[in-house]
């Protein structure tokens, strides 16, 4: 008598459920792409931020961190897109990015400041007020906080700033 050889329907059924339960997890286990991105950005801000708020001390110069373009000269093209935000208070020359990372993000990432306020003061003073701002992309919420004293941070799922 010769046996069969294989695995039965119920062995196969097994191991398909197997394999869909551990998709299932690696699934939910891979972080949200929009959440990355954004969490990038913010980290990269933060750099940035605090890249500006030396020189401002360095320069003895009241330095302002403004979202969305400087006013219109007439030195500006149509066609070229200004940047995302930008400093006032620095010279020009300063080599502090104006654009996020990520071109595809440009216009795409929203910045809410605190009612009344236009944006971030950044120095000269060693101490400045606290400040916070949150970076938006789709339904992720980013803030960026400093107490006046210390650095800025990245704060996950801050309420926006009153």
């Amino acid at each position: 008598m010769t046996r069969a050889r294989g695995f039965t329907l119920l062995e196969l059924m097994v191991v398909v459920a197997i394999i869909a339960l551990a998709s299932s997890i690696v699934t939910l286990a891979l972080p949200d792409p929009a959440s990355t991105r954004l969490e990038r950005e913010a980290t990269r801000l933060v750099a940035i931020l605090e890249t500006a708020r030396v020189q401002a001390r360095s320069l003895g110069a009241p330095v302002r961190w403004v979202p969305g373009r400087p006013r219109q000269t007439a030195n500006d093209s149509p066609d070229q897109p200004g940047p995302d935000f930008h400093f006032t208070g620095l010279p020009e020359n300063s080599g502090l990015p104006e654009r996020w990372s990520d071109a595809d993000l440009a216009g795409r990432i929203g910045v809410v400041l605190a009612p009344g306020q236009s944006g971030l003061l950044l120095g000269p003073e060693p101490v400045i007020p606290p400040q916070t701002l949150t970076l938006q992309l789709d339904d992720q919420r980013l803030s960026l906080s400093t107490d006046g004293l210390s650095a800025f941070a990245v704060i996950a799922d801050a309420p926006a700033p009153q």
